[in-house]
């Protein structure tokens, strides 16, 4: 029984870009040894129980106060740049992969090989999608494995902060697809690989920005509220709980501010004329949240994967006889 291989204009796009995926899977192997080396760390070399005093130092671990926090500290940056991926992902697709043939004219070669334009852009399409994957997969299983027991419980690695939300769930996948099909279109459009380049860029970022500001207004928010005081206006907070807005309210039940009318009206500041405080208030996300945004955002993001990889079919066929 023989294994199946890749042919055609699969294998012609590996063997093409084969230096970019030896270097990106090199990229991986050298993270998931990173990752696992800390893990390790943070298990043989234990934080010091001293009260790391002038008097009394703590010891270090080449520079931080412990293995485990230099552990916290990477998956706490991991996660942020693992929002730049899609950026990476649409821009190679966009640039070297799609127009730079379109520029360089190579794709002719490739149609006059017996080989259809639709089934050209389909392998484009096919084989980017199956790498992009494939790698966005790995890399959210790498910081599972570094912080499969802190993320979504430590401050700074929150369940609903940016870059930890993206890839602990499917949307981080979802925007790989999109940027796929993004940089598949605009290349094919464009054929110019430093302006499809950019131009995926740009549109990838703007993107990812506007759908990190949009998605907590996908889910109602709860709301939990009080008796408070001048002295006591506070809410409990939770760190299992995203909060959305928080303050008081006067006896009219008008929200705003405490810090800016209490113990006394701020200048600068429009201060409702009753500033006796009665209740304090917080809008807030619930942990139980988290899948409910996350699938409704992945769907969105793969409705626009799905409109451009519609679009760019749709301009092959107008620009192809």
């Amino acid at each position: 029984m023989t294994m199946p291989t890749l042919r055609g204009p699969h294998r012609a796009d590996l063997r093409l870009h084969r230096t970019a995926l030896w270097t990106g899977g090199a990229v991986l192997a050298l993270t998931l040894a990173y990752i696992g080396w800390l893990r390790w760390a943070a298990h043989a070399y234990p934080e010091s129980e001293g009260d790391c005093s002038a008097a009394e130092p703590c010891d270090t671990f080449l520079g931080f106060s412990s293995a485990r926090g230099l552990l916290y500290l990477s998956l706490e940056r991991g996660a942020v740049l693992l929002l730049l991926l899609p950026l990476l992902i649409g821009v190679f697709v966009a640039g070297p992969m799609v127009a730079r043939e379109m520029e360089s004219g190579v794709y002719k070669l490739s149609w006059s090989q017996s080989v259809s334009p639709a089934r050209w852009l389909a392998a484009k399409l096919t084989t980017a999608a199956a790498l992009a994957v494939g790698g966005t997969l790995f890399l959210m299983a790498v910081l599972r494995l570094g912080g499969s027991d802190v993320i979504g419980v430590r401050w700074n690695l929150h369940w609903a902060d940016r870059g930890v939300y993206e890839a602990t769930g499917p949307a981080l996948v979802a925007y790989a697809l999109f940027a796929v099909a993004l940089g598949t279109l605009i290349g094919f459009a464009v054929r110019r690989t430093l302006v499809a380049m950019a131009a995926t860029g740009l549109v990838t970022g703007v993107v990812l920005w506007g759908m990190g500001n949009l998605r907590w207004h996908l889910v109602p928010v709860k709301t939990v509220g009080g008796p408070a005081s001048d002295k006591d206006h506070f809410p409990p907070f939770r760190l299992d709980s995203f909060s959305m807005d928080q303050g008081v309210t006067n006896a009219t039940g008008e929200r705003f501010y405490a810090w800016q009318c209490v113990p006394k009206p701020q200048s600068g500041f429009s201060c409702p004329t009753d500033t006796k405080i009665t209740t304090w208030y917080m809008d807030y996300h619930p942990r139980s949240h988290f899948w409910y945004t996350q699938l409704i955002e992945t769907g969105i993001v793969l409705a626009l994967a799905a409109a451009a990889t519609y679009a760019a079919f749709r301009l092959l066929r107008r620009r192809t006889p």
